[in-house]
């Protein structure tokens, strides 16, 4: 893609070209920056440690990236990343809304926010949830492999938490297989009775499911119907999430 604007634009376009181009010419073509600029680019790179030659005309990442990349991941805050998405999620929906991430077997609530209705949902931050009861968890499990869904059921079991449980592998799958379809999970008072969710999936800097968002509320207040209207605004929520977590979300 062609770079126009400051020296400051085509730098970080060199840069970011970098993790996936070695040579002048494909980071050229890769930015639309000109040979004789890349190189001159690349040269300032090397200086500072973000570039180094490899001796045969190529670059590659310097290890300043590593150490810069490694100074912010010590700060980084998944639950403050995906704080300002969860309260506009609330804002459009009127729900609760939920951060989790996964755990070994299991998700952990690391953010909420309280919904507007009259009553407070039982979840609370640090609470731990099954992963195959859950919207969360059935998102996050929906983004794996069959054999690691399976090696978990087998590690964790399928207890039964209602009477709408899914506690046989084989339903699981199947479940798992429409979710990857329609890019998010329900929990029709499959973990607790009388509340319902949505979740969709939260990805991070490595493309890798770290967790999930999702909506809840009580059964009495929305029907499962209802409250999937409002499946598009989680999933948007969920990219939002990604987003800031660094993961490379393809456009829609």
């Amino acid at each position: 893609m062609a770079r126009e604007g400051s020296s400051i634009d085509k730098t970080l376009a060199v840069l970011e070209a970098l993790a996936e181009h070695h040579r002048v010419t494909d980071i050229a073509v890769a930015t639309g920056v000109s040979k004789s600029t890349v190189h001159r680019i690349l040269q300032a790179l090397v200086l500072w440690g973000f570039a180094r030659p490899d001796g045969l005309g190529s670059y590659e990442p310097g290890p300043r990236i590593l150490t810069l990349a490694g100074r912010v991941m010590n700060r980084f805050d998944p639950a403050r990343q995906a704080s300002g998405a969860l309260q506009a999620l609330r804002e459009a929906t009127g729900y609760t809304t939920h951060f989790a991430i996964r755990s070994g077997d299991e998700a952990v609530y690391v953010d909420k926010q309280e919904g507007r209705r009259p009553y407070q949902m039982p979840s609370r931050i640090g609470m731990g949830v099954a992963l195959h009861t859950t919207a969360i968890g059935k998102a996050i499990l929906a983004q794996l492999g069959d054999e690691e869904v399976l090696a978990i059921c087998r590690r964790a079991g399928l207890a039964q938490r209602t009477r709408s449980t899914l506690t046989s592998e084989e339903d699981l799958l199947t479940h798992l297989a429409r979710v990857r379809t329609l890019g998010y999970a329900v929990d029709d008072e499959e973990n607790e009775p009388g509340i319902r969710c949505v979740g969709a999936p939260v990805f991070d800097h490595t493309g890798q499911v770290l967790g999930g968002i999702s909506i809840s509320t009580l059964a009495m207040d929305s029907t499962m119907t209802d409250l999937e209207t409002h499946a598009p605004d989680v999933i948007a929520s969920a990219r939002d999430v990604s987003t800031a977590l660094g993961a490379a979300i393809p456009a829609v």
